[in-house]
This record gives C-alpha cells, structure tokens and sequence, in this order.
C-alpha cells in the first residue's frame, strides 16, 4: 500500500484555490471544464452519437458547474458532437445557472413557467424545440442522439415528449457515458476528495461519541447532520445525496434505515452509516458500535470483515479488477462460516440525491473492469443478518502505485458500556 500524506491525496496536490479563472463559485478551473467537455465529446464521437442529452444532476454539475436544488423539474444539458454544450432549466432556475457555472448567458436557457405542471404540455416540449432551433439537436435519419434514460430525474413523460419532437433521428441509451468519464479523478477532484473525506472523519467521530444507552436516534442524527454542515476548520460542508442511516438492534440486519424517535438501548448494536461531502464531492463512511459486549456472533463476524477488508486493501491497487478484490473479500469470511451476496463496493465522486454512487464500476464476482489511479470507491461491508447486523466501510482512491484511505477513523467494531 502507498504511503500518502494525511493532508494531500496525491504528490503536488493542494487545498488551495486554483489561481487559473474558475467557474463563478471557484469550485474548478475553467481548464478542467473544458477538458471534461472535450472528453465526453470524444467518446460521442466513438459511439456515432451527434448529441447526448444529459440529465443526471451530478451530470450537470460535472460538465458546468450548475449546482442547484433544482432537479426535480425537467433541466438538460444538451452537448453537441463539437461546441458548446448549453443548459436547459425551469426560467427561474436559469438564473441560477449564471451564479454557478461555467458557461455562458447564451448557452443558458430557461423555460417558461407556464410549462411546469400542466396536463397538456411538458416542459421537453420546450426544451427540444429550443435545442432544435439553436442547433444543440438535430433531426435526421442518419442522425443518433444519446439520451440518459436510467437518470433519476428523467421522467417517462419527459423522454415521450423528447421523442414526439424528434421526426426521424435516433434516440439510444447513452450507457452513463458520462458517469464512465468521471470515474478517473483529476487532480483537483481529487483534493476535493480528500476534504470531503475530513468531514466525514468529523461527522463519524461525532456520531460515534453521541451513541450511548438513552439517547434518542434522532439527537444523535442531528449532531451528524450540524458536524456534515459545519464541516472542518476552514472546510464548509455540504448536505449529503443520502442522509444518516442508523440502523439499531433488530433492524441493524436491514441496510438503508433512517433514525426514528426510538432511544438507544444497552446490549443492541447501533450502525451508522454517512458521508462527508464537500463541493458535492463524497466521501462516504460506516461504524458499528456495540453497547455493551456483543455477542459473539457479532464479534466473529467483526473480526470476519476485518481479516476481509486487510485482504481486499491488500491488492486494491491499479491494474487489479474489481472481481479479484470481491474474490479476496468472499474467501476470508467465508472461512469464518460467513456469506455475502452483495457486492461489497462501488465507485464514488460527485452525488446528488438520492445516491453518491457513480453507477460505474463496482465490486463484486461480475466485474472485470480493471482499476486504474484516480479511481475512488466506496467499500462498504455490511452484514445483514437476521435480527443483527454489523456494517463498516471506508472510501478509497486508487494512487499510481497503491490506494490511499480518504478518512481517518478506528476500524472494527467500537465497544462501549
């Protein structure tokens, strides 16, 4: 495993502001959008695609920067086989779009409000007709546009309506053209990572501490949620694409839980399971704490998971696909008497609700994807069982010639009277 410096991500990094002309919240540099830009329309051009339609919030802020809670109406950015790419918003989100990104008043347009919830006509309507007429889109029988079916926020109505305006093209799924570009970190996303990963070390220490026998799980949650916002000294925080889960006793069998209005209680396990996030960057992490002595099934399978997770790091380096790593994972739990169906991994970067995942590579007995540097993953160990659980995770970034872990907190299970 590499040696990384506990403040830097990766040799000449810095958390200091690019001095190159940034987006208008000098989130990145210009350079870098243009680059992304010039990448995506690349590999269009490799998959015969003169248009991708793009629809994906994290998407959006990766191409330009637009970063608002906005997406639960019809937006678009539309990126032509060569030029600009221009962003397609409800109008009073449009104006939005000038505060955060990268592009120009004349690639930014905004609907009007008369399209938003009405029966008749949607606001794809408008969109396509706007992106034919400017030229973003075209329409003709040799023509293929690539289009984010399996996006969260991209309606069947919305693709039907997309669809009735284009005559003769074809529309084809676009295989998260995007999200495959991403999955290879620059430089200064990679910074960005690691300060995500420091609040999520902050947010963890202070979920851990506020687990004791009495106290509601919603206290709990809320103290996460402050530190998540708070940040680090000088490092704001960020709301997070997925809130707090704090899966406790019998329901620590069952993943994705939320808190309730139910205390803590002594001899249950309590899992919490959360992410730093900063400039929409994740870095997700996961404990389990046990008030009390655990049983010792829960402990045998910490120490399962634990020989598991040192044999997975072990070769979790550039050139070792994600298959060789779920293999390495299985073998020693299984060893220990113990299973999992699950893949035990996925790739990470940007995220907007409802998930941080980049829906790319992920680890499991499947996937033959090589890893590569400037790749960043999520390995997430849970353990769900009947009536008990144990969960715990770490995210990770691929370095040129091992990984480097993106937070800092004690592994195993945590044991508390």
């Amino acid at each position: 495993m590499t040696t990384i410096s506990p403040a830097l991500p990766y040799p000449g990094a810095s958390d200091q502001a690019t001095p190159e002309e940034t987006d208008p919240q000098g989130v990145f540099s210009l350079t870098e959008y243009a680059d992304r830009l010039a990448r995506v329309q690349e590999l269009m051009h490799e998959r015969g695609m003169a248009s991708l339609v793009v629809v994906d919030p994290a998407n959006l802020f990766y191409l330009t920067g637009y970063n608002a809670w906005s997406f639960y109406m019809p937006q678009a950015i539309i990126v032509p086989a060569a030029g600009p790419a221009h962003l397609f918003a409800r109008a009073m989100d449009a104006q939005g779009a000038h505060h955060t990104c990268c592009l120009g008043p004349e690639q930014i347009h905004g609907y009007p409000e008369h399209y938003v919830h009405r029966p008749d006509i949607h606001p794809w309507d408008w969109i396509t007709e706007r992106a034919l007429e400017i030229g973003v889109l075209e329409d003709g029988a040799e023509v293929v546009i690539g289009v984010e079916t399996d996006a969260h926020f991209f309606s069947p109505r919305g693709f039907l309506a997309l669809h009735g305006r284009i005559r003769q093209a074809s529309l084809i799924d676009s295989h998260e053209l995007v999200n495959w570009v991403r999955v290879i970190k620059s430089p200064q996303e990679q910074t960005k990572l690691l300060l995500a990963g420091r609040i999520a070390t902050a947010a963890m220490t202070i979920g851990l501490e506020g687990v004791l026998a009495g106290a509601p799980q919603y206290e709990v949650v809320s103290e996460i949620q402050r530190a998540q916002a708070f940040g680090t000294p000088g490092v704001g925080g960020d709301y997070p694409a997925i809130v707090p889960m704090l899966p406790t006793g019998a329901s620590a069998g069952t993943p994705h839980l939320t808190w309730s209005q139910q205390s803590l209680r002594s001899g249950e396990a309590t899992t919490i399971e959360l992410a730093g996030v900063h400039d929409r960057y994740h870095a997700p992490l996961a404990r389990t704490v046990s008030l009390g002595e655990p049983t010792p099934r829960l402990r045998d399978c910490s120490e399962a998971v634990a020989e598991g997770l040192t044999a997975a790091l072990d070769i979790f380096t550039p050139g070792t696909t994600g298959r060789e790593v779920h293999a390495a994972f299985i073998a020693c739990i299984e060893r220990r008497g113990f299973f999992k169906e699950s893949r035990i991994g996925y790739s990470i970067g940007i995220g907007y609700p409802p998930d941080w995942g980049e829906r790319t590579v992920s680890l499991r007995a499947e996937e033959e994807t090589p890893l590569a540097a400037g790749m960043a993953f999520h390995i997430i160990l849970g353990m769900w069982q009947d009536n008990w659980g144990y969960e715990t995770s770490e995210s990770v970034l691929l370095t040129p010639t091992g990984h480097a872990l993106l937070t800092d907190v004690p592994q195993g299970l945590l044991v508390k009277p």
